[in-house]
């Protein structure tokens, strides 16, 4: 998703497409997901196996040292950890289903992932008793049914299911782009969960719910992102830079717009929503500091995950990669592990991923007022 969109380069190109149907560029798609989530399964179970053997050390540096939480953390980390080869699985999906011109299945399939874990985090943390576990296994069990909807809907596909190490190759060389940037997102994202959790279950719980919602929001900018990787490669592989350019203002301004609008419900309702998530008041207490970055952020992430889209559509994958990566090593990262040491809580996380989509939003802005994403090299992904 824009947090961000990370499914395989589309092809650039004004060739007209073909309609559905299990040969030409249809069966071609099908077949480079099959592969692609093969591939999914072996890193996703290779940084799998590297977060279970450094859990312990990892969570003992972000709690201080020894005790009770960083046994609970350690045990959050191993847990949520699970969820990693079923995001690159969805990952793998979303591209070859967006291969195919298929939107509307990626959008529900996350979308009831995402569900599932809103509901399950609030339950399992308090009325179950699972503690920061509990909000572990809400995200693993959402991550699963994602999943497990796209594997359905490619094996509905038919073919074969064979791994190709050719192809494996092929797609490592063209996605290791994308698929650097997506680690580096997850890796943040769980190391500012284990900040949190230094909290105690009202702060994690609190920041697991404000993170969903924050995933949520997302894929729904990311419609922008979608409808602006299509149009600006196909204005582009047609020569046509000024319509690709049309195309950028014009997404960003409905990004914006779609952010600003968000923002206004999601503060018009805060007294709402959050109790429909938990009755605990110390996670009230905690989820109402962390609606206000969560609104506040929504029209600069509009923009972003809108820029995304058209460099994505353009081939500039290689500098979304290191501008992601900068601005995680710049601002999310250290904000989220300052903020335990220096008690700053969930607004120190918090602001810690605002400063992230800041820098992100420069980075882009300045990228799209110049010229050089206008001749970025064609790639190809499933």
């Amino acid at each position: 998703m824009g947090g961000g969109a990370a499914e395989l380069p589309r092809v650039r190109d004004d060739r007209p497409r073909r309609s559905p149907g299990r040969s030409g560029g249809q069966g071609g798609a099908v077949a480079e997901g099959v592969q692609a989530t093969w591939l999914a399964i072996c890193l996703g179970l290779g940084v799998l196996l590297l977060f279970q053997l450094f859990a312990g050390p990892l969570t003992r540096i972000l709690a201080g040292g020894t005790g009770a939480v960083a046994e609970s953390g350690e045990q959050w980390l191993r847990v949520a950890s699970l969820g990693l080869p079923l995001l690159l699985i969805s990952l793998a999906g979303n591209g070859w289903l967006r291969g195919v011109q298929d939107l509307r299945r990626p959008v529900r399939y996350v979308l009831a992932g995402s569900l599932l874990s809103l509901v399950l985090c609030p339950l399992l943390v308090h009325p179950a008793g699972m503690g920061l576990v509990g909000s572990a296994v809400a995200n693993v069990a959402g991550q699963a049914v994602t999943a497990a909807l796209f594997v359905r809907a490619l094996v509905r596909e038919g073919g074969g299911w064979r791994p190709r190490p050719t192809a494996l190759g092929r797609q490592l060389l063209i996605g290791r782009d994308l698929l650097l940037r997506a680690v580096v997102l997850q890796l943040s994202f769980l190391v500012a969960a284990g900040v949190a959790a230094r909290s105690g279950t009202a702060g994690l719980g609190a920041h697991q719910i404000a993170l969903q919602l924050f995933f949520f929001l997302a894929l729904v900018l990311d419609a922008y992102a979608i409808a602006a990787q299509t149009l600006v490669g196909h204005a582009l592989g047609a020569q046509r830079p000024g319509e690709a350019r049309a195309t950028a203002a014009r997404v960003v301004r409905w990004g914006i717009g779609t952010g600003l609008a968000i923002a206004a419900v999601l503060l018009a309702t805060r007294d709402v929503l959050i109790p429909v998530f938990t009755d605990d008041p110390a996670v009230r207490a905690q989820a109402e500091v962390v609606w206000w970055f969560l609104a506040g952020m929504q029209p600069l992430a509009g923009a972003v995950f809108a820029l995304d889209g058209v460099l994505m559509g353009a081939g500039d994958v290689g500098y979304l990669r290191t501008l992601t990566i900068g601005s995680a090593v710049l601002g999310f990262l250290p904000l989220s592990l300052l903020a335990g040491p220096l008690d700053w809580g969930l607004a120190g996380i918090w602001t810690g991923l605002s400063l992230f989509i800041g820098l992100r939003l420069v980075g882009v802005l300045l990228r799209v007022a110049g010229d050089r994403w206008l001749h970025a090299p064609a790639t190809v992904g499933a």
